[in-house]
């Protein structure tokens, strides 16, 4: 059902427990995502941000509840991903004389995507449109994370409609309003997910972005996923800030060790070198890259200095779940970290080269190497928790 913001403005979103994977990558199952539409009733009625086309007939519900569907005058789209754009042929079809309001990259996809090319305005950077009591001001922010991508400001209420920035997973438990959330904690730790996961890659552009708002009065916060701010939006601000200006810094002096092991080998050493990283005073996040998918596990790479890599030789090359891993770390321009390697290998080595052939592209400092032959010996386990001492000592020097 829709939920009204402020007077004759709604959230007309999806809240989705069913879909697997986001982007068709990132695990959702467990935590839900939002797909968050607003509606603004005024003398021209808008509806910002439509929806994923999945529950498609409780969308146009939800609408229909407050405005009849033809009544719509505007659709702000804010960014083209289908996630944000997947009922718009539906709506088209229902809503034909509804103009779209977008920038001038988006009115190209438009095209693209769905062969919509008429009752399109491309909207300029800073644009003003009066809609009856209210103005929306349109504010282009590329790349965060598309380069068509804009966010909308509504100045009389103070609301920035933000798109994917701010945005987390997490479906709805009860309350769409971070004032009324009883598990803040749960949102805000998956907003770090999803902003490494979706947006990291282009942190730049997420500061530039905040900096250009840095004078816009801001009271509430509605964005394209998860929770409304609407208490404390200077919160999820400074998240943002947080972690974006992680990008390129090592972070905070602790560890997190990444590991596979095929007969138990390198996990034996594994288990040393952990308690002499701890014993030395860091913490430390451990993780199989065989059974914890990335999305995981990248939070902890990008905000701690030091990253451990366990993995043994398989086929004159490295296991491949970590080739995995640390391609994607590669991919999201996790850089400047510092690194220790180790593992096992049988009747070649090669696991050394293909870490040194992701991590160095990467700016990673490779301190120490700790490759044994055959079983874990008690010799080899020893060797493990010196070298996970040096490393985490190394952390603060």
């Amino acid at each position: 059902m829709p939920i009204e913001i402020k007077k004759n403005i709604f959230w007309i979103g999806v809240n989705d427990r069913t879909t697997d994977l986001f982007e068709g990558i990132w695990p959702i199952s467990k935590e839900g995502v939002t797909y968050n539409s607003y509606l603004i009733k005024d003398k021209k009625n808008v509806i910002i941000d439509l929806s994923k086309s999945i529950k498609t007939d409780s969308y146009f519900e939800e609408i229909e509840a407050i405005i009849p569907l033809n009544q719509i005058d505007y659709v702000v789209i804010n960014h083209m991903e289908p996630d944000h754009t997947g009922v718009l042929k539906i709506f088209r079809t229902l809503a034909p004389s509804a103009k779209i309001l977008c920038t001038a990259k988006a009115q190209k996809m438009l095209s693209d995507y769905y062969a919509v090319t008429d009752n399109i305005i491309a909207v300029e950077d800073g644009q003003t449109i009066d809609i009856g009591e209210r103005k929306l001001v349109f504010y282009h922010a590329p790349f965060v994370h598309w380069p068509e991508t804009m966010v909308t400001y509504n100045p009389d209420e103070k609301i920035l409609f933000s798109c994917d920035a701010f945005g987390s997973y997490g479906a709805f438990s009860g309350s769409i309003f971070d004032s009324e959330c009883k598990n803040i904690d749960f949102y805000t730790e998956e907003a770090l997910r999803y902003y490494v996961n979706i947006v990291a890659k282009f942190s730049r552009n997420v500061l530039n972005a905040i900096d250009k708002l840095k004078d816009v009065d801001i009271k509430i916060i509605a964005p394209s996923h998860g929770l409304i701010w609407q208490k404390n939006p200077e919160k999820i601000i400074a998240l943002y800030k947080e972690w974006a200006e992680l990008a390129g810094n090592p972070g905070v002096p602790d560890i997190t060790l990444i590991y596979g092991s095929m007969y138990g080998n390198t996990e034996k050493v594994m288990n040393s070198v952990a308690r002499g990283a701890a014993e030395a005073g860091s913490s430390v996040k451990i993780f199989d890259v065989a059974r914890t998918h990335i999305s995981y596990i990248m939070p902890y790479v990008w905000q701690r200095a030091g990253v451990i890599i366990g993995a043994p030789t398989y086929e004159v090359g490295l296991f491949p779940p970590m080739i995995d891993a640390l391609e994607h770390l590669a991919l999201k321009k996790i850089e400047n970290k510092k690194a220790l390697y180790f593992g096992s290998y049988g009747w070649s080595g090669g696991a050394l080269k293909k870490v040194k052939s992701i991590i160095e592209p990467m700016k990673w400092e490779l301190t120490e190497v700790f490759e044994f032959l055959g079983g874990a010996s008690e010799k080899h386990i020893a060797a493990g928790y010196e070298l996970g001492k040096k490393f985490a000592l190394s952390l603060w020097s």
